[in-house]
């Protein structure tokens, strides 16, 4: 027993001795946190999870001990993102359209315990975060089926606000009716244009009529307060939660890779991301023969791999353009700085957006 006793008194130090390390640590989380919420950055990064366990794990010399360390090391991150998130609780965020859009679950998948803020378009959602209503807007860039969301690429453009980092949310699209409603009661489907085309094939094999709404979140708002077993509404499965209607069938839209890129835009740039795997610029180019070649050529001579490159209309000068390109790399290194400079003799204006890490949101999967 005194040999016991004596091993119980070794691990009492040893656990004394942790826990002084243990509040150390969350201090810096708190720190961590901090700086996450003043640039709007999510509490989740995959890669640096792993990375922690990779190379700790490294400090284990006991090959029998490696997988309970690796669980040790998990379970205190899962901590850390717990009390960051207590910390981060009370961020705003702002959206475009109503609650149950895409944008609002964007929002609530990337930012959860949020105050999630709607404004009535992309332009009031882009300003509150100018004008510090909110930490940070998501705003839709992209869509694999429609393409550029301009209105957003525009105000990139000329406004003040850095991306912090990217969220690609699938759409999927079911139809959904109130309680008692089935394929059969239903004659007429309600959403917005873009989703009503997504499931063109679906309305015509039940020869369902259509109607036009503003969002599909308004739609399901629409069938919930006509309270009529003939309408449906297309929309998301969190928007059937939301409203209180039922799911009379799931998936409907046509491409089940159908999937929108939200920015995460705030004032702040965040320049520290060691391990951002990808960056985007805007530029213009002087009025030269072979400018736009020779600035693309210097993007590929650093090694830094386009993802996309778009020409949009500068709206204030007709037959103008500028350049939005999002490549692989982080452009905040001593090797993206040099090729900003190299850039700078080719562009009229070049624009850093930011380098950032892709969200991905473990639910999605």
């Amino acid at each position: 027993m005194d040999d016991l006793q004596e091993k119980r008194e070794k691990i009492n130090i040893i656990d004394k001795e942790m826990a002084v390390l243990f509040e150390k640590r969350m201090e810096i989380v708190k720190d961590i946190s901090n700086f996450k919420r003043e640039h709007a950055i999510p509490i989740l990064n995959s890669n640096r999870e792993k990375e922690v366990i990779d190379e700790n794990i490294k400090y284990i010399n006991n090959l029998e001990y490696h997988s309970y360390y690796s669980l040790f090391i998990k379970n205190i991150m899962d901590l850390s993102k717990k009390y960051q998130r207590r910390v981060l609780k009370g961020i705003d965020v702002g959206f475009s359209g109503v609650e149950g859009a895409f944008a609002h679950i964007a929002s609530t998948h990337v930012f959860k315990d949020a105050n999630y803020h709607a404004y009535p378009n992309f332009q009031d959602a882009y300003n509150s975060v100018v004008i510090g209503e909110c930490e940070c807007c998501l705003l839709p860039i992209e869509n694999s089926s429609a393409g550029d969301v301009s209105q957003v690429m525009d105000m990139m453009f000329s406004g003040p606000l850095y991306v912090n980092g990217i969220y690609n949310l699938k759409v999927r699209q079911n139809l959904l009716a109130i309680k008692g409603s089935t394929i059969d009661t239903i004659k007429t489907v309600i959403s917005h244009p873009q989703a009503l085309s997504q499931c063109t094939k679906y309305i015509q094999k039940h020869k369902y009529n259509t109607l036009i709404s503003a969002n599909t979140a308004i739609a399901a708002m629409d069938v919930k307060e006509k309270n009529d077993y003939t309408i449906a509404a297309i929309a998301s499965e969190e928007t059937a939660k939301i409203y209180g209607l039922e799911i009379i069938d799931h998936d409907i839209n046509l491409n089940n890779d159908n999937t929108t890129k939200f920015a995460i835009l705030s004032l702040k740039c965040d320049k520290s991301v060691q391990d951002a795997d990808e960056s985007i610029i805007f530029f213009t180019v002087k009025n030269e023969a072979g400018a736009l070649a020779k600035a693309i050529n210097i993007i590929g001579e650093y090694k830094f791999n386009m993802r996309s490159l778009r020409s949009l209309p500068m709206k204030e000068l007709s037959w103008q353009y500028y350049f939005y390109v999002e490549f692989d790399g982080n452009i905040y290194t001593s090797k993206g700085m040099e090729m900003v400079k190299k850039l700078q003799q080719y562009c009229d204006k070049l624009k850093i957006l930011g380098s950032f890490i892709e969200y991905k949101n473990p639910e999605d999967d």
